[in-house]
């Protein structure tokens, strides 16, 4: 069985200010979603990261999830094969801009 994800960073960060926001945050997303069983916790980290990365999202976010991914398993070799499939169907700026962020985290 895998290990179990829990997150706080809904709370922490914006408890105060957002409290639904925060539950969704890390009850549902990381409580339910995350934890969820069709699918291993590592495949979920790649389709993260590939989500993110067609979203332009390339910022603390996409940094978090991609040292998520790398602490799930994910090989240099399958991140590098991940952001080069998926920069034909996103757009190669992003790829760059993902790439940067992974050479950083997997060296």
């Amino acid at each position: 069985m895998e290990e179990k994800i829990t997150q706080t960073a809904g709370r922490e960060q914006l408890g105060a200010f957002a409290p639904t926001f925060a539950h969704l945050n890390d009850d549902v997303l990381f409580g339910e979603v995350w934890n969820a069983a069709a699918i291993d916790t590592k495949t979920k980290c790649i389709v993260t990261v590939v989500s993110l990365m067609a979203s332009g999202i390339i910022d603390a976010s996409l940094a978090y999830h991609l040292q998520n991914a790398k602490a799930h398993g994910v090989t240099k070799e399958e991140i590098a094969a991940v952001i080069t499939h998926a920069t034909m169907y996103v757009g190669w700026p992003k790829g760059w801009a993902v790439f940067r962020l992974a050479k950083e985290i997997w060296e």
